[in-house]
C-alpha cells in the first residue's frame, strides 16, 4: 500500500525532485520574461541575469527526473577536469564521452573558432582544448591543495578554486563556464558555492550541476565530513531558440505529471584517496540507485 502510495504522489501532479521544481521555475522564467539576444555562435538565446539554485546535499541529490541527464558522462567530465586534471578530450573518448569533440585543437594544435578563426596553440596542444579546465587544475595543484586544507585547515576561508586565469586566456579553446568554486566547513559539513559565468539552461545547467554535487561528496568523503549546502549561481542563464520546443515538451510533462523522486548517490565508503576513485567508463565506485525519469530530450549543442 505504501509503494502504491508513493507510486501516486510522485507522477500525478507532485515533483518529489526540489532541482526539478527550480529549474522549471527558471525556464519558465526565461520563456517568459527573458531578452533575445545574438551571440558569437550565431545562435539567439533568450537570456535573463542573476539566477541561484540553492540545495541541502544531505536530503538530495540533484540530478534532474523531468527529463534524463547522461550522470555518467557528467561525471567523467568532472574526474577528467579534477581527478586526472586533463585537457585532452582523447581521455573522454576513451570513456565514451563525446561532448568536448566540437572544442578540440587538431593533430596539429589549431582550433578553428566560430566564423572561421583559427587558434593556432601548436602540437604540443594537438588534441586538447588548450589552456583551459584540467590543465589549470594542474599547473596550480588545485585539487591537491584544496584537498590539504580541508583535511589540516578546515577553517580555512581561502579555499577557492579558480579555473579563469587571464594569463591563460587567449589560449584557451573555451574559456570555463563554471569558472569558480568556493568551499566551506560548517559544524563537520562540506559547503560550496559555484559561480557560472554563462549557462546553457538545457544542456550544461543539468550537467554541471550534477557534477558539483557528486565532487562535494568525494571530496566530503575523503576529508571525513559530511555533506552540506550546495549554491550555484549564474551570471547569464539561457536558452538557446532551437532548443525552445524540447523545454516546452519538459515542462508540459512535468506539470501535467509531475516528475520521480530524487536518486540516491552511492560511493564506495572504502575509497578515501579522492585520486583512487575509479574514473574507467563503468565508474564502480560511484552510481545513482533508482534514478528514474520522465523522459528523453535530444536538444542541439551551439558551438
Amino acid at each position: 500500500m505504501k509503494k502504491l502510495l508513493l507510486f501516486c504522489i510522485t507522477w500525478y501532479g507532485i515533483c518529489m525532485s526540489t532541482f526539478d521544481d527550480q529549474y522549471i521555475a527558471l525556464c519558465e522564467k526565461i520563456l517568459n520574461d527573458g531578452e533575445r539576444t545574438s551571440n558569437r555562435t550565431g545562435v539567439d538565446t533568450l537570456k535573463i541575469f542573476g539566477h541561484v539554485f540553492r540545495f541541502d546535499l544531505s536530503k538530495e541529490f540533484p540530478i534532474l527526473t523531468s527529463k534524463f541527464v547522461a550522470w555518467k558522462s557528467a561525471i567523467i567530465e568532472m574526474l577528467w577536469i579534477y581527478q586526472a586534471q586533463s585537457n585532452d578530450v582523447r581521455w573522454l573518448q576513451d570513456r565514451g564521452v563525446k561532448i568536448w569533440n566540437e572544442w578540440a585543437a587538431d593533430e596539429n594544435g589549431v582550433y578553428k573558432q566560430t566564423g572561421g578563426k583559427e587558434l593556432k596553440l601548436g602540437k604540443q596542444f594537438a588534441h586538447t582544448i588548450g589552456t583551459a579546465y584540467g590543465w589549470i587544475v594542474k599547473k596550480y595543484g588545485l585539487t591537491q591543495n584544496l584537498i590539504e586544507t580541508l583535511k589540516t585547515n578546515p577553517q580555512d576561508r581561502r579555499m577557492i578554486i579558480s579555473l579563469w586565469q587571464n594569463e591563460y586566456f587567449p589560449t584557451a579553446c573555451l574559456p570555463s563556464c563554471v569558472w569558480n568554486s568556493q568551499w566551506n566547513v560548517t559544524d563537520g559539513k562540506l559547503n560550496l558555492i559555484v559561480n557560472c559565468r554563462s549557462n546553457d539552461v538545457p544542456l550544461g545547467l543539468p550537467f554541471n550541476i550534477t557534477q558539483y554535487a557528486v565532487l562535494a561528496h568525494l571530496l566530503a568523503q575523503v576529508a571525513g565530513l559530511k555533506v552540506g549546502e550546495f549554491i550555484y549561481v549564474i551570471n547569464d542563464a539561457h536558452i538557446y531558440v532551437n532548443q525552445i520546443d524540447g523545454i516546452r515538451e519538459q515542462i508540459k510533462m512535468y506539470r501535467e505529471k509531475g516528475c520521480p523522486v530524487a536518486p540516491k548517490l552511492w560511493v564506495n565508503p572504502d575509497i578515501k584517496d579522492f585520486f583512487k576513485f575509479d574514473n574507467s567508463k563503468d565508474l564502480l565506485d560511484i552510481r545513482l540507485e533508482n534514478y528514474e525519469y520522465n523522459l528523453k530530450i535530444s536538444m542541439p549543442v551551439a558551438k
